[in-house]
């Protein structure tokens, strides 16, 4: 069991996340979220405010938006014909779609509304310009195994769920 949190370690945190407004966004709801420290599973902001913590260690934390999903980028919201999706696909607010670029590299696109015929899309994460206020409980910390650190996460609460890339 290791002391605290640091790289390459497995963390287990109850949260819960709240808007400026302070309206509950997501929470843990009893459900530990786990992640691999270091490895960029979590957001830069509240991964770099968990370092150094040990277990039952609690802290509220404010990410700014450049440390959390960032700013909001251009062009922002478009509209797409809905025809443009896949066949048997029925595209639901929430769902998110990639594209790649010439470069290789896939861009996320998050389905904001459904109306008609109709999709809008935004290159932005529905958080994009939030400052994330962070209410965090450390209740586990475990040493990663090898083939989660060659992966970059967990596998599992134990880290013996298998799983294919």
């Amino acid at each position: 069991m290791a002391d605290k949190v640091e790289a390459d370690k497995v963390v287990f945190i109850n949260y819960t996340l709240k808007n400026g407004a302070g309206e509950v966004l997501d929470d843990s709801e009893g459900d530990p979220l786990f992640y691999l420290h270091g490895h960029g599973n979590i957001v830069p902001g509240l991964e770099r405010e968990i370092d150094g913590l040990a277990v039952g260690d609690k802290k509220s934390v404010v990410v700014p938006p450049a440390e959390g999903y960032g700013e909001v980028q251009p062009p922002g919201e478009q509209e797409f014909p809905k025809d443009t999706f896949p066949d048997g696909i029925d595209v639901e607010v929430g769902m998110v779609f990639h594209t790649e670029l010439p470069n290789g590299e896939l861009v996320p696109f998050f389905v904001t509304k459904v109306e008609g015929d109709s999709v809008w899309m935004d290159n932005n994460h529905p958080l994009a310009g939030e400052h994330l206020h962070f209410d965090i409980e450390v209740t586990r910390i475990r040493d990663a195994k090898d083939d989660e650190l060659a992966h970059g996460h967990p596998h599992g609460p134990e880290g013996d769920v298998g799983h294919h890339h």
